[in-house]
């Protein structure tokens, strides 16, 4: 785990336990924006290098201060903006941060509240910093797409050019995103007339623009859920498979003996699913844990798994998103699961053998 994730972590856990404690600038300062600019190599003691309270001599107002100027290679490059956790951060907080970012070096400024971190640069017009942040993320929900653009910032690979080469994607990336969440949740009428237009015959009066829109918002949740369930069905095979092959037997190791019992499980299991699959496609392959068994011989389809190796047995079934595992006294309760695994053996009956099969 790097330290930049690590520091994360730490942090999001203090702002989830003690946000309540931090209701000044001050306290967000302490507990957050010192601990990441630490996290990102920043020698947060350095006063030539983490510069707090700020002041340049040529700014609007007079007197005003920014918070934090880090400073690399005697440079100010960027600026820092702290509101307290329970702001919600406005342009109108960027005014500061606006002023100064013309009258210094600096090519990027940051503006949070603790929680939020906006990132914000020049991409409209050289030396005025952008209304709109390039970058923003919630330090309590922070994933590896972040992280890799958080480097970018860490005082050791710090490369003006490397930040710029992406913020613009970012940038228009970040406010698409918020446009389409808009639309999941209050669903635009030209948006309904767009999706609903080759599906929907009608006019569009009141009462059927008030329905379709309920529609609308349902089937863009729907689709997204079903994209998530997709890829993580897919990832759970794919770890699935990494499993069972990290199972298999090495040189080093004894072959794995399959015992009777494990035969004679196999055997009725094929029995129950004869009528519903080709039993020429139902495959036993024995691992160390548990004996498997599939059909086609293809670890993504796994019809049931016998847990037979240990003084309580189970038999793991497939008719679900992941594997369930039930408790048998006797070979003879695999039949008390005939529907199931024939429900799992029909999921499989269009799937044409990929490979040559067993008996």
């Amino acid at each position: 785990m790097s330290t930049i994730e690590e520091s994360l972590r730490a942090i999001a856990e203090r702002v989830k336990s003690h946000s309540s404690t931090m209701a000044t600038e001050e306290a967000v300062k302490t507990a957050v924006v010192l601990p990441f600019l630490r996290a990102l190599g920043y020698d947060v003691f350095d006063p030539t290098e983490v510069v707090p309270e700020f002041t340049a001599d040529a700014v609007g107002k007079k007197g005003e201060k920014v918070d934090y100027a880090i400073k690399i290679d005697g440079e100010i490059r960027i600026l820092i903006e702290c509101k307290p956790i329970s702001a919600q951060l406005e342009k109108k907080h960027l005014d500061q941060l606006f002023r100064y970012f013309t009258v210094t070096n600096a090519k990027f400024a940051i503006l949070t509240n603790g929680r939020t971190f906006n990132f914000y640069t020049d991409l409209e017009a050289t030396n005025k910093l952008d209304t709109r942040p390039f970058f923003v993320f919630d330090v309590t929900d922070f994933n590896s797409g972040i992280i890799a653009e958080l480097r970018k910032f860490e005082k050791g690979t710090f490369d003006i050019s490397a930040i710029l080469a992406t913020a613009e994607r970012l940038k228009y990336t970040s406010g698409i995103k918020q446009e389409i969440s808009k639309l999941i949740e209050e669903p635009s009428e030209d948006f309904v007339r767009l999706v609903s237009r080759n599906v929907y015959e009608g006019q569009l009066r009141a009462q059927a623009k008030e329905m379709l829109t309920g529609v609308v918002r349902t089937a863009f949740r729907e689709v997204i859920m079903d994209a998530v369930k997709n890829r993580l069905s897919s990832a759970l095979a794919d770890t699935q498979e990494v499993i069972e092959k990290i199972d298999e037997p090495t040189a080093d190791e004894p072959e794995v003996v399959t015992t009777e019992e494990e035969r004679e499980g196999y055997m009725i299991v094929k029995a129950i699913v004869r009528d519903t699959i080709s039993p020429k496609r139902v495959v036993m392959r024995d691992q160390k844990s548990y004996c498997g068994i599939l059909i086609d011989n293809n670890n993504r389809r796994p019809l049931a798994r016998l847990w037979f190796n240990r003084s309580v047995k189970y038999i793991g079934l497939f008719d679900g998103e992941n594997e369930e595992r039930l408790i048998i006294d006797s070979l003879d309760q695999i039949y008390d699961h005939s529907e199931r695994l024939r429900g799992t053996a029909k999921k499989y009956g269009e799937i044409k053998a990929s490979i040559a099969d067993g008996g």
